[in-house]
């Protein structure tokens, strides 16, 4: 166990449980510890206190005892069985904490730009984010000695607002960090840990927040210090933010601020992972009197990951702008910024070619993956320049399919249906094939019936949140009223739910408006729920979201497609959990994974995707429908042909099936979750990482 920070937890734990009952002062020790999250009682504990307090305060535990009336605490303090149930909880979290480690020796040090780990703390804006949260809550439940290591965004990724005419509108809110389950980490003398990194013509100095995601402490570094001029305390204000100056001094900080962080900290990790490359930069805290052997002690203990096979998603700056964010770095350690600029090049002699963080990231470790089997086929074939004279066969790119943490995204009706068809303990086994026989004993009506539970609570969220949307654009009185009764529990319901780029073709949803509205209009009903992010530079993007929402006001279609709005974890569990069919539809070869779909499979969800990401290896005929998975220069004959695709499934195939009543379409379902469930499991994942690339000894 890593004990920095450990101290101030404990400190602030103390402080919380003398704001409440005694009664209820383990409440304020599990609300320390993001275990509870995940665990099938835990939110429910604390939602009992003060429901309407619970969801006015996103589900934050620490604000929860702070906020919530005296009357409620001491009403909470006289439950009995609110008690035991608390009591409990604590039992397995502090069991939990206290197991031995799987393994011995020092821990992997984990370095992401955005981690997903609860709606409470708003550091993740998607895709990214969600992997590395489920991956280091598995390594949580796995004991793997594990630190992970990001920064403190006071504004997180922007909040998302649809304007009357279908336009996305962005806009930011300030956290209250002070009221998060988190701790300044302090020294011996009582104050903050800080590290400082120099950056262009500023020494940004950075504290350090310590959050316990289980046995996992996530290590947050934060540039709100006096000490830092405006532009510096920014730079951990906004996730993923526009200007490229900002955006590189977060990759510097994440970098090497977070390896210093580690440093200061007496933390010596065995393996570093970089989650993408926005930590590359670190590579340069590493010994050595010359660039070569700076690499040269990086690569047998840093291993990479690579998300991106869309060219425009590597990022890449002119080589000028990299050597003056370097300068102060590379004047301290007499490097020459021509040596570091071509770490981060494919052809390290051009110098009119923009560095790369990529490039840098696959350079300065010992393995790098792809996280699909396509992917790393990818992967493969983007880099092959990065070893002259390589087969392609040969580019040292190997691939680790991503996986959802079973107990953050199984919804707790589907849970409880397994567990009595499973055995006892079977998310501990989710990875073992054999797990998933016992889905056949499921009885059909059983099933259909948790499906439909599920289902209606994400009917119950839209009606609850769309009336109001629209009501704030000043949508028309008639269509404010739709969406109070809109959606039907029994009816089938497609999702389509992601970040809003182009090339996820969004679009395809109304390629034929007609044929998508005569689908909403039918006798057997289908209703679709939308949702996702465009980047606020994407204007694209933007434009897709608009076009989709065109349909929103067409005869017959108010009640059964709606938009939502903001979509986060919350509203993502809840559409994961309710959807009947999850579609996907990226232009080949340019999903990377995806992972909504694999949550959407563990509630029972059937996939309707493109043959890309995970679901090229996933698809079997019998467990979802696929679109094909072709690359085409031309596409505006394949997007033409794909939608064709979809609305020939959707129409013969899909709505038929869940209408049919003869058992198909549960006979599918069960068909997923046996060959899907545990595959696409985070514990699946985490072990191939440990065999593949924590393990590996192996040099690229």
């Amino acid at each position: 166990m890593i004990d920095a920070g450990r101290a101030d937890i404990d400190r602030a734990i103390a402080g919380l449980a003398a704001r409440v009952p005694g009664e209820l002062e383990v409440l304020a020790r599990i609300a320390y510890d993001y275990s509870w999250s995940w665990d099938p009682d835990g939110p429910a504990v604390f939602r009992d206190i003060d429901p309407d307090r619970w969801k006015a305060c996103a589900g934050n535990p620490v604000r929860l005892l702070e906020e919530a009336a005296p009357e409620r605490l001491e009403a909470a303090a006289r439950d009995a069985s609110l008690l035991e149930r608390a009591a409990a909880l604590d039992g397995r979290l502090e069991a939990h904490r206290n197991a031995p480690p799987s393994r011995e020796g020092a821990p992997v040090a984990y370095f992401c730009a955005e981690y997903a780990i609860h709606a409470s703390l708003p550091i993740y804006s998607g895709g990214l984010g969600a992997l590395a949260g489920d991956l280091v809550k598995e390594a949580s439940d796995r004991c793997l000695p594990f630190v992970a290591v990001g920064l403190l965004y006071r504004q997180g990724y922007f909040r998302q607002r649809i304007d009357l005419s279908g336009w996305q509108r962005e806009y930011w809110l300030d956290t209250d960090v002070e009221r998060l389950p988190a701790a300044l980490v302090t020294g011996d003398d009582g104050r903050p840990v800080t590290v400082t990194v120099p950056v262009r013509e500023e020494e940004i100095v950075a504290q350090i927040w310590r959050v316990n995601v289980g046995r996992v402490p996530l290590l947050l570094l934060d540039a709100e210090r006096p000490e830092n001029s405006a532009t510096g305390r920014f730079t951990s204000s906004q996730l993923y933010v526009g200007q490229p100056e900002i955006r590189l001094n977060q990759y510097a900080l994440l970098g090497i601020g977070g390896r210093r962080a580690l440093k200061a900290l007496g933390v010596e990790p065995e393996v570093i992972h970089l989650n993408e490359g926005h930590a590359a930069f670190g590579a340069l805290e590493e010994p050595g009197e010359t660039v070569e052997e700076v690499v040269a002690n990086a690569r047998p203990h840093t291993v990479f990951t690579t998300h991106t096979p869309v060219p425009a998603g590597n990022d890449a700056y002119p080589g000028g702008e990299i050597a003056l964010l370097l300068e102060p770095i590379l004047e301290a350690r007499g490097f020459k910024d021509s040596e570091v600029l071509a770490l981060g090049r494919t052809h390290p002699d051009d110098e009119h070619e923009p560095f790369g963080i990529t490039q840098l990231g696959i350079r300065t470790a010992r393995a790098t993956n792809g996280v699909a089997r396509r992917h790393g086929e990818v992967a493969r074939e983007m880099w092959q320049e990065l070893w002259p004279g390589r087969a392609l066969d040969d580019v040292p790119i190997t691939h680790v399919t991503n996986g959802v943490h079973v107990p953050s995204w199984i919804g707790l009706p589907m849970r409880s249906l397994l567990d009595q068809h499973l055995g006892e303990g079977w998310i501990t086994r989710a990875a073992d094939p054999a797990t998933w026989e016992g889905v056949d004993g499921i009885p059909d009506d059983e099933l259909m019936a948790v499906r439909r539970t599920q289902r209606a609570k994400l009917v119950d969220l839209v009606r609850e949140r769309i009336p109001y949307d629209r009501l704030v654009r000043g949508e028309e009185r008639s269509f404010v009223q739709a969406a109070e009764h809109a959606f039907d529990p029994d009816a089938l319901t497609i999702g389509f739910a992601r970040r809003v780029a182009t090339y996820k073709r969004l679009a395809l949803m109304v390629h034929d408006a007609e044929r998508a509205l005569d689908l909403l209009r039918g006798d057997r009903p289908v209703q679709f729920v939308i949702a996702g992010k465009a980047h606020p530079k994407d204007e694209p993007g933007k434009g897709m979201i608009q076009q989709l929402l065109h349909l929103r006001g067409a005869e017959g279609t108010q009640s059964r497609v709606v938009f939502l709005a903001d979509y986060d974890l919350a509203s993502a569990a809840r559409l994961v959990g309710g959807c009947d069919v999850w579609v996907n539809l990226p232009r080949p070869p340019l999903e990377a994974s995806g992972t909504s779909g694999m949550k959407s499979v563990l509630n029972g969800g059937l996939q309707l995707s493109v043959l890309d990401g995970w679901w090229a290896e996933a698809y079997d005929g019998s467990n979802g429908w696929a679109l094909p998975g072709e690359v085409d220069a031309d596409h505006q004959a394949q997007d033409a042909r794909d939608a064709a695709t979809l609305y020939r499934l959707l129409e013969d195939e899909v709505v038929p099936e869940f209408y049919a009543g003869d058992g198909a379409w549960a006979r599918r379902v069960k068909n997923s979750l046996k060959t899907l469930g545990g595959q696409f499991s985070a514990t699946r994942m985490l072990q191939d990482y440990e065999a593949k690339m924590y393990a590996s000894k192996v040099e690229a």
